[in-house]
């Protein structure tokens, strides 16, 4: 197998690889929808389940798997958000509900920060990998004919470039919610004010209408009452 035919790219829960003449041997790879051979990364959960791996494992090498396993986490998180936002975006474009289209969009943005969140933490794994981790299963400890340039090459894909996308139609989503909500606010107050100037105020009154007894007939007259009559003397 000539490595200089290996290109790869990393991802929060696989490594893929294309161009490889010959799979290494012992290895768990499969093939992907886009024709790369891909390995499945292993998180070691639970994680007191030791073997002869972990147990050589150091500090810095667990603070990169528990980034590792955030990015899983997050992304879940922000899934759970944006499935929740399909129900309240699906209920205020129906009702043209305020309170439903707000939800709407802090739920979208919530997703926004998430997702954005996570990539921060797969950057930081990309870091460790490169940079701090200086174990025997690290990149410094590589032969050096394989860190020559033109040997191997890693590079971003069109999972990583799909994923920033999706982050930012996120963000995207939550303006246009939160400003429809705004524009709904401001259409009923502007109904509401078309409205007025057909309304007559009311104001409360407790005095009588008319006099005490004007509606009933008054009393018979008879000789020698004391309302008397108009014949009375």
């Amino acid at each position: 197998m000539k490595m200089s035919d290996i290109l790869v790219e990393t991802w929060a829960y696989l490594e893929c690889a294309s161009r490889m003449l010959r799979s290494p041997k012992k290895a768990p790879l499969y093939m992907s929808p886009v024709q790369t051979e891909c390995l499945n990364l292993d998180y070691y959960i639970p994680q007191n389940q030791e073997n002869e791996n972990t147990k050589r494992f150091t500090d810095q090498r667990w603070e990169r798997i528990h980034m590792a396993r955030s990015v899983i986490g997050m992304y879940i998180v922000g899934f759970f958000f944006i499935f929740l936002s399909f129900f309240t975006g699906v209920a205020g474009c129906w009702k043209r509900s305020k309170g439903n289209i707000l939800a709407t969009g802090l739920l979208q943005m919530l997703a926004a920060l998430v997702d954005a969140g996570a990539m921060g933490l797969w950057h930081g794994v990309h870091y460790y990998d490169y940079q701090k981790l200086t174990d025997e299963m690290s990149y410094s400890n590589w032969p050096d004919v394989l860190k020559m340039s033109g040997v191997t090459q890693s590079f971003y894909g069109w999972s990583y470039i799909l994923a920033w996308i999706g982050v930012g139609m996120c963000l995207l989503t939550a303006i246009l919610f939160l400003g429809a909500a705004c524009c709904v606010v401001h259409e009923k107050k502007m109904e509401q004010a078309k409205n007025m100037q057909y309304l007559m105020p009311v104001y409360p009154d407790k005095r009588q209408p008319y006099g005490y007894g004007y509606a009933y007939p008054g009393p018979y007259y008879t000789h020698g009452s004391q309302y008397g009559g108009p014949y009375s003397y």
